[in-house]
């Protein structure tokens, strides 16, 4: 199954009060009973996540969310998912209930959505309803609004259709690999097997790297860090650059030539998201930790957790031995993001390949904004091994500021 990855695909929060209708307009647009329906308030406790192709804009990720006005002890926690939702949100879809229109939690919603930059659609649900005194006395939508029915499919392909013109702002233009080469050039990934590598595939960031080389008529070359200095000897001419495992950098370091491009799947993939300029100034606060302090390892996605695995065993054990210092370290995984990163004086986060790019520039300015340096796996090893500036020479301007 040909599946685009979640963080390729366009984000659409849907987002209102209780009863307003999000899960009612969010099966009427994907045509599939998704959320669960009630006239009972609250009835969407948690987000709910939806990957599928949605005419006519294509790959995306549908998010039904709780009710903004949600009540109580559980309802402040559901309130504060909604709103960890708005971080991903490529576009935002306000669903309010066309017979009430706009409240003060709409309004602050719209003021939410403008501060964070994110493309709206207002959506009149139960237009429906209104009758013909309701209908005369209301002003007509604005340019920014529209008035559906979710029961009697009023509006909805319109919707769908403003949805698809607002996704064509948004939809991320950035290439993996594919502008640093050119057609015919060979290029070389690194891709060790080990125990946490997983059973008969390849991992994300490597088949997408891979694609992004065969998009631009270019050869890849996939090999074992064991069968790295062998295949360089018998390729006829020297790759234009070789891509490594971030894991086995510093043997890789050694057996390509200096005259050859160097670099990582996760130093690609933080320029991919827009967050490699300041991961590598991050970096730096490796030199700078002391006894005591509390170093945040973060990754975009959820997977079960080998003896050997990078994020909570070898990335500490390298910081440790590179600082000489006793560093606390604290880990989280998928969509939870603390808010608060006082408590951090480093962030190291993974490539974010399962995250979209708002999110992950989301969690870059959460670091930028309160102080505390961030960077990324590959870039810290990279700095551990003394090999930073290499490592990112094929990019001018981010090495010239090493």
């Amino acid at each position: 199954m040909n599946e685009t990855p979640s963080g390729n695909r366009i984000h659409i929060g849907f987002f209102g009060k209780r009863n307003a209708g999000k899960s009612s307009v969010v099966n009427a647009v994907t045509g599939q009973d998704l959320s669960i329906v009630s006239e009972v308030q609250g009835t969407t406790t948690d987000p709910v996540f939806k990957a599928m192709e949605l005419l006519p804009m294509g790959p995306v990720m549908i998010i039904d969310t709780p009710g903004i006005d949600d009540e109580g002890t559980l309802g402040i926690l559901r309130i504060r998912k909604t709103k960890q939702i708005l971080n991903k949100s490529d576009i935002a879809l306000l669903i309010v209930d066309a017979t009430i229109g706009k409240t003060e939690a709409d309004y602050e919603l719209i003021d939410i959505f403008r501060a964070k930059n994110i493309p709206y659609i207002i959506v009149l649900n139960k237009s429906d309803l209104l009758d013909d005194n309701k209908s005369r006395g209301r002003k007509p939508p604005g340019l920014d609004e529209i008035d559906v029915s979710a029961t009697t499919q009023f509006h909805i392909t319109e919707l769908k259709e403003r949805i698809a013109t607002l996704s064509v702002t948004v939809e991320n233009k950035h290439r993996l690999v594919a502008d640093l080469i050119q057609p015919s050039d060979v290029v070389v990934l690194v891709i060790p097997i080990d125990s946490a590598a997983p059973k008969g595939r390849l991992i994300l960031p490597q088949q997408q790297t891979i694609r992004d080389i065969l998009d631009a008529h270019a050869t890849a070359v996939a090999v074992r860090e064991t069968e790295l200095r062998d295949t360089l000897k018998k390729l006829k001419r020297k790759p234009t650059l070789v891509i490594t495992d971030s894991q086995v950098f510093a043997q890789v370091s050694t057996e390509v030539s200096d005259d050859i491009f160097l670099t990582s799947f996760s130093i690609l993939f933080a320029r991919y998201k827009g967050s490699l300029l300041p991961a590598v100034k991050g970096a730096n606060t490796l030199d700078q930790l002391i006894d005591g302090d509390t170093v945040l390892i973060a990754e975009g996605c959820t997977h079960h957790r080998q003896c050997d695995d990078i994020g909570t065993v070898k990335l500490p054990h390298w910081i440790r031995e590179f600082t000489g210092k006793q560093i606390q370290f604290a880990f989280t995984a998928g969509r939870e993001f603390p808010e608060d990163l006082s408590p951090y004086k480093l962030v190291v986060h993974c490539g974010g390949c399962m995250l979209n790019e708002r999110e992950m520039k989301y969690r870059v300015q959460c670091a930028l904004d309160q102080n505390v340096p961030m960077t990324n796996y590959g870039i810290l090893i990279a700095h551990l091994n003394g090999i930073l500036k290499r490592s990112v020479a094929i990019f001018p301007h981010v090495a010239a500021e090493l």
